[in-house]
This record gives structure tokens, sequence and C-alpha cells, in this order.
């Protein structure tokens, strides 16, 4: 998923919104019967990524650990991992982005 968000510790990177890119992925039970209420919707949790975005987290970190949190509380999942990447980052050499990921689990 790529947004643009105001994260960083610098003053320009909290004026200026900028691209961060999410991957989410997530586990969940198999049930012998797959229903509807079974499945996990994927648009309801980019809806979710997309709201902890949205509210301008300062950190990369924030966002990885606000996603996993609303991920493994408002879904039928058992486990998240959420990696948070900023391609464009402030530093003295190459760089291709600075990432964090993020990997919980129900009850952990």
């Amino acid at each position: 998923m790529r947004f643009h968000a105001r994260v960083g510790v610098l003053p320009h990177e909290r004026e200026h919104p900028q691209p961060i890119e999410v991957d989410l992925t997530v586990w969940h039970e198999r049930h012998v019967e797959a229903t509807v209420a079974a499945i996990v919707d994927y648009r309801a949790l980019y809806e979710e990524t997309a709201r902890v975005v949205a509210t301008d987290p300062e950190l990369l970190e924030a966002i990885g650990d606000r996603v996993a949190e609303a991920v493994l509380s408002r879904h039928a999942v058992t486990r998240v991992r959420v990696a948070v990447r900023k391609p464009h980052v402030a530093l003295p050499g190459p760089l291709a982005y600075a990432e964090v990921v993020v990997d919980r689990r129900v009850g952990g």
C-alpha cells in the first residue's frame, strides 16, 4: 500500500507529506467451512491502515505498532506483520529506503 504522511523527526518531514509504503501480512485460523464471516476482508485492512496513516504518526514505528494493534483487535487474524518503508530518507549516503517491521501475535 502506498500513502503520503508527515512522518519523521526533522522539521521539514513534519511539514511536508512524503511517500511511505506499508506491507501487511496476516495469518488466520483455517476454518473447515469458509464463510463470509470467517474471511479476511482486504478492503477493511486497507481502510484500517489508511486510517492510521491519516493520523500523521510521527515515526514509522508508530505506524507499524498502530496498524498491528488495530488489525489484531478488529479482525479475525492470529498474527500480523507490518513493514513500513520510507523511500526518501535524509542520510549522507545512498539508501533505497528505511524500513521498520512489527510482528505481533494474538496475546503476545
